[in-house]
C-alpha cells in the first residue's frame, strides 16, 4: 500500500470540506469526546467531501461506528487498539493505522498487521501533552527497517522546511495538524505542503 505524502489530521468535518478541496488526498478525522450521532455526522459528512474530491478518509479511534458507516480506513492509539476487535475491523474490509511511541508499542503494532505505522512525536508538538520525548528523524530509519515494506507516517512538529529530513530518514508520509489549523490562511498553507511534497509522489 502507498500512502499519499502530505496527511493532513483535523477535528471537524468542516475543516475537511474547507482543505480537501485544494488538493488534498489523504485526511484522518480525529475526533475526541463526542456523542455518537455527532460523530456519525462528522463522519458522513467527511465522507461524502472526501469522495468528491477522490481523497482518502481515515477516521480516528471510533472503529465501530466507521464499520457502520462503511468507511475504509481506521487509525488507533495503542488503549484504543487494545480495546477493539481487529478481527472485526479485518473482516468488515477497513485498513488499518497504528500510532507507536516506543519500541515495546512497536511490536504490539506489527503484532496486530497494520497496513501503516505512525512514529511521533518526532519534534516537540504543541497539539497534547506528551509522556515521550521528541522522538528525533534518525528514529525514523531505525523503524523503517522494522516496518518495511509497510508505510511509515511521521507526525510531531512537521512543517515544509523539516520535509527533507523527514523523507531522507525513512518516513513515507508527514502528518500535520496545527501547523495547518492554526495557520492565517489554512488553505494556502496547506498548498504550501502540497507543493513541498509533490517530488515524494
Amino acid at each position: 500500500m502507498k500512502l499519499d505524502p502530505f496527511y493532513l489530521i483535523v477535528d471537524s468535518a468542516d475543516w475537511i470540506e474547507r482543505l480537501v478541496p485544494v488538493g488534498v488526498r489523504l485526511v484522518q478525522l480525529r475526533m475526541k469526546n463526542q456523542p455518537d450521532d455527532r460523530l456519525r455526522a462528522e463522519i458522513r459528512r467527511a465522507r461524502t467531501a472526501c469522495a468528491a474530491q477522490g481523497c482518502q478518509l481515515v477516521v480516528n479511534d471510533h472503529w465501530r461506528i466507521a464499520i457502520e458507516e462503511g468507511c475504509d480506513f481506521v487509525h488507533l492509539g495503542q488503549e484504543d487498539l487494545a480495546a477493539a476487535d481487529v478481527g472485526a475491523i479485518r473482516a468488515a474490509g477497513l485498513k488499518l493505522g497504528l500510532s507507536t511511541h516506543d519500541e515495546t508499542e512497536l511490536d504490539t503494532a506489527l503484532a496486530a498487521g497494520p497496513d501503516y505505522v505512525a512514529l511521533g512525536p518526532v519534534w516537540p508538538t504543541i497539539l497534547k501533552k506528551m509522556r515521550w520525548a521528541p522522538q528525533g528523524v534518525e528514529r525514523l530509519g531505525l523503524w523503517k527497517r522494522r516496518v518495511a515494506p509497510l508505510p511509515l507516517v511521521a507526525i510531531g512538529g512537521l512543517n515544509p522546511e523539516r520535509l527533507p529530513a523527514v523523507f531522507a530518514n525513512g518516513a513515507d508520509s508527514a502528518a500535520v495538524v496545527t501547523d495547518i489549523t492554526l495557520n492565517a490562511d489554512p488553505e494556502a498553507r496547506a498548498r504550501e505542503w502540497i507543493a513541498a511534497t509533490e517530488s515524494w509522489r
